[in-house]
């Protein structure tokens, strides 16, 4: 079990969703407008619902899935419309509504304590930040109110990553673009199955947001707060 980070990290990669902010509020929220809207007379509110679950359940799947030449970006929503027997517009139309547009104006209140003095101390000791999600990240960092915080933003479906975590591709590219090698990049997440596991195949050292401690052998740094955090990066330094 991994105690401590390497000396020299020069660069620290957030993930968004359950790391800069906290799921659980967020999902209460969106439980309720989501009963509401199912509920609703309308059918189209009905089908809308149903298509952002279905979105959510398949998009999962496709992170084990093998690679495919389609790119991610319309592969996500082409599973859903043949999987419900509806268009592909439909899909995003209301992915566009329920995941990007809807949640944003919870964010500011389920935002992460502490990640604004994280993000001064990374700043003042000239250390990079950058984001990689799965999901497309602008909107929400701006919501979050720390969009300027960040020189890289990055996601998942973006053109020259085309893979969901724990694929390595996309801290890859965030090393690449940062022009040094991934060990010298830190990346925190809230999944250790995902965030972690991806990190660590791409040479990448992580630390985990969690409530618990990890289990003996697992190699990333588990933290309960971005408090926590700052002292164990200031130890690195």
């Amino acid at each position: 079990m991994r105690t401590a980070l390497p000396d020299g990290i020069r660069a620290v990669l957030f993930d968004v969703d359950g790391t800069l902010y906290a799921q659980t509020p967020l999902r209460v929220a969106m439980a309720v407008e989501m009963a509401v809207a199912a509920a609703s007379p309308a059918r189209a509110r009905r089908q809308a619902v149903s298509r952002v679950l279905a979105f959510r359940r398949l998009r999962e799947r496709l992170r084990s899935e093998a690679g495919s030449s389609e790119p991610l970006a319309t592969r996500q929503y082409r599973v859903v419309s043949e999987h419900l027997g509806c268009s592909e517009a439909e899909v995003v139309s209301a992915v566009d509504e329920w995941i990007y547009r809807r949640p944003t104006k919870w964010l500011r209140y389920c935002r992460r304590p502490g990640i604004a003095e994280l993000l001064d101390y990374l700043r003042g000791r000239r250390i990079a930040c950058g984001v990689f999600s799965d999901y497309p990240a602008e909107d929400k960092l701006a919501a979050l109110g720390i969009r300027d915080r960040f020189e890289l933003v990055l996601s998942a479906v973006d053109p020259d990553i085309g893979a969901f975590k724990p694929d390595p591709r996309g801290f890859v590219e965030a090393a690449r673009k940062w022009n040094m090698p991934a060990s010298d990049v830190l990346y925190v997440g809230d999944r250790a199955d995902v965030d972690a596991a991806g990190a660590l195949a791409a040479g990448m050292p992580c630390a985990v947001l969690t409530a618990g401690q990890p289990g003996a052998g697992q190699e990333f740094i588990a933290v309960r707060d971005f408090k926590e955090l700052q002292r164990v990066l200031s130890r690195s330094h």
